[in-house]
This record gives C-alpha cells, structure tokens and sequence, in this order.
C-alpha cells in the first residue's frame, strides 16, 4: 500500500546510503525500486531516485541510463510529459550529455566509446519534413561533440537505431526521451537490463522495474534484475578501481 510513513522511510535510506558512499565507507549502492507517490507523500520532492541523488551529492550534470546484454542507453529526459519533450531537445543540454557519456563510458572501461543520438523525429525529421529539431538542435550538437574528438553520430532514426547498436555497431545509444529508450532495452532485456546513473561521484545501479504492489505477498516477484544490478555494480567499481 501507498504510505506517506513508507516512502519517508525510503527517502532516509537513500540519504544514509549517499552519505556514506561520500564518506568513503562504499564503493556504490544498489537501490530497489520506489513508489514514487510515497516518496512525494513522505516528503520528498523528486520524480526517482536519479534526481534525488544528483541533489544530494550535488551534481548538475548527470543522467539516467540502462545497461543491457546486448543493449545500452542513456536518456536526456526522464519523467516528463511526451508533450513537454521537443522543448527539451536542444543544442547545449544535448551538448553536456553526450560529454558525460563520453567520459562515463571511459570510466567504465571503454577507451573510446561509439555514440548513437536517436532522433525525436520520425526518420530524423526527413529533412525537414516531420519536424526540425534534428536540423536546428541535433546536427549541430553532434559537430561540435565530433570537433572535441567525441565518436558520436547522428541523429539516426529512431526505429532503427537500437537494433544497430545491440548488434554490436555502436556502444550506447543516446534517447531523447524516456519510453524511446527504455522499450527497446525492456523488449530484449527485460529483468536483466540494469538503470545506472551517470555523473554521481559513485557506482548506482537499480532495477529496471517498479515495485510492483500488485502482486506483493504471492511469492511471484523476480529477483533477476537485482541480482544483474548487484553484480554489475560490482563489475564497474572494481573497473573504476583500475583506471
């Protein structure tokens, strides 16, 4: 059940687990799924957990993405309307995204790491002709990431990106907006795929799902995805370590 008692409990717990990453006590926490309507009603204002924690160790450039076996994607925006989304996709944000990913992906192993941008549009805009955003926005900030010595290309239409990039033809695939992301990665992935957050001082991992009350108490929840984040967490420490 949604309890105000519940979600401010959580919230502590996820202060606590900051504090002592900052502290040098952990190397990375693991979360489990919150509900976000208990969260608000215990008394904290923001939308997940990727939010909260870029707050509490105060970092303003940071994202949300998944890993996946086959797939991996970080998101420019997460929890907004689908019609807020095109007002979001602009050249500076796109900008400081693909640089975080960049230097994320080399902190976790990936010397120089192949960047997808998913255009918002319906095969990229067709020149103009299903919108602008890829011409005026998009183009023009993956010139300026590529003049930094950034392997980042596109935007590449959405409907095909990500089967080029879980064959193996690039590393991550940027999205522009939640569910463009995360339908692919659940689609192939789904209880394996990891949400990792970019830009903390330290390794988070988290499940790819909710907390799924409805079926709390009747034994049929899969530990799988936890388990995957668990381990993963583990494998980017240690790959943090070495470097």
């Amino acid at each position: 059940e949604i309890d105000a008692q519940s979600g401010r409990a959580a919230g502590q717990y996820i202060e606590k687990a900051v504090a002592l990453c900052l502290e040098g006590k952990l190397d990375g926490i693991t979360t489990a799924p919150i509900n976000k309507e208990a969260l608000h009603l215990g008394g904290y204002d923001f939308p997940g957990h990727t939010e909260m924690l870029a707050s509490l160790t105060n970092t303003s450039d940071f994202a949300m993405s998944f890993v996946a076996p086959k797939l991996r994607a970080a998101l420019l925006t997460t929890h907004l309307p689908l019609a807020q989304i095109p007002s979001q996709v602009k050249k500076a944000p796109l900008e400081r995204l693909i640089r975080l990913v960049d230097r994320e992906m080399k902190r976790y192993g990936f010397e120089r790491p192949r960047i997808a941008l998913a255009a918002i549009n319906p095969h990229a805009g067709e020149a103009g002709l299903f919108g602008n955003e890829e011409i005026t926005e998009m183009q023009p900030a993956v010139a300026s990431c590529r003049a930094e010595n950034i392997e980042v290309s596109g935007p590449h239409s959405g409907d095909t990106i990500f089967v080029r990039a879980a064959s193996g033809e690039f590393d991550i695939v940027i999205s522009c907006y939640h569910d463009q992301g995360l339908i692919p990665i659940k689609c192939y992935s789904f209880g394996e795929a990891v949400n990792v957050t970019m830009g903390i001082p330290f390794i988070r991992t988290s499940v790819d799902h909710g907390t799924a009350f409805d079926i709390a108490g009747q034994g049929k929840a899969n530990c799988s995805s936890m388990i995957s984040a668990i381990e993963l967490a583990a494998e980017l420490a240690l790959a943090t370590k070495r470097r």
